[in-house]
């Protein structure tokens, strides 16, 4: 699609963080206590873990980030007509902006695009170089954890006749148990007015040998990816944890329709963060990510039970993903 030619300046970082160590180390205390440990997967995002991540989307065995994309080339135009013109975008969990070049070059004109990560290094590097790309789109980056409120800018809470659209790409939703991802749309929900637009990425409920390689590629960046949290919390704090005590275990639990990362501890052990002491079992797990899989009924029904009208579904030629345009009502 054609772009206008006005020039854009280095976008300016707004943060919305609160004291990042005091929570991290709040919720890392209260995981390890529990009778199932647990870490919360956002913490994976740091400078390393997300440049893991990246990797893990090259990776032969992880389907989701190609796939993905592939249905939005495939299926660009279809989806540049439903959004219309000078549209305002606004992208959870942004990461590098690797789909989101691929809308802001099929839109037509959009006119700002305000991506939202926890990650300040990597949200910093990709939002100058968006800004240096699209120079007639307003990029507008927010460092900050969009699990919670967040004050957005003028540019998407501004009442116009323009189309806002969320953009929530890569099955993120998946991460959030059913409750909190009806709860998650519900918020999103809330940002819209009638007629506005949710462009969601969300995986499908498929053979279980092919999920459970997708979180245990051979080339083990999955493991360094999950393990890499444990590195975080050592370099963090005052602590005793040694990453290669613990091993990363993966699989698909289908009574759940979930695939469920763990840490397992290799041996009996004592861990100790900031003077408080943990005791872990050998083969004791900290359980660290879920990541559900829809079947499209399901997943329409959560969608229309938080104030969307279901729209066009795009998917592969096998079925694997899903990609959904839901209207507020």
């Amino acid at each position: 699609m054609m772009h206008n030619t006005q020039t854009n300046a280095v976008p300016s970082m707004i943060d919305n963080s609160i004291p990042h160590h005091q929570e991290f180390l709040r919720d890392v205390l209260h995981g390890l206590s529990q009778p199932q440990k647990t870490l919360p997967c956002k913490y994976f995002y740091d400078e390393r873990g997300s440049q893991l991540f990246e990797a893990i989307c090259s990776t032969p065995e992880y389907y989701i980030t190609r796939t993905e994309i592939d249905i939005l080339k495939r299926y660009m135009a279809d989806i540049a007509a439903i959004v219309g013109s000078h549209c305002d975008i606004l992208e959870f969990g942004s990461g590098a902006g690797i789909k989101i070049r691929l809308l802001l070059d099929g839109l037509t004109d959009p006119r700002s695009y305000i991506p939202i990560d926890i990650s300040m290094e990597i949200l910093e590097a990709s939002a100058r170089e968006l800004a240096q790309q699209f120079p007639s789109v307003q990029v507008i980056p927010i460092v900050g954890d969009y699990h919670k409120d967040i004050q957005l800018p003028d540019a998407f809470r501004r009442q116009t006749p323009q189309r806002k659209l969320v953009f929530f790409p890569g099955s993120t939703i998946s991460n959030f148990t059913r409750p909190e991802a009806q709860t998650f749309l519900q918020r999103i929900r809330r940002l819209l007015t009638e007629g506005d637009g949710l462009l969601i990425g969300v995986d499908c409920i498929k053979d279980t040998e092919i999920l459970n390689a997708a979180y245990n590629d051979a080339a083990g960046v999955t493991a360094a990816f999950n393990l890499n949290l444990l590195h975080r919390i050592k370099n963090t704090f005052s602590t005793n944890l040694k990453p290669q005590h613990f091993f990363h275990h993966a699989y698909f639990n289908a009574r759940e329709a979930r695939i469920e990362m763990h840490l397992v501890s290799k041996l009996d052990q004592i861990v100790e963060v900031e003077k408080t002491r943990f005791s872990l079992r050998k083969g004791e797990t900290i359980h660290t990510e879920n990541s559900y899989k829809y079947a499209l009924p399901v997943f329409a029904s959560m969608a229309q039970q938080a104030g969307f009208t279901t729209g066009k579904v795009w998917q592969d030629p096998g079925q694997l993903f899903s990609l959904h345009y839901l209207t507020a009502h």
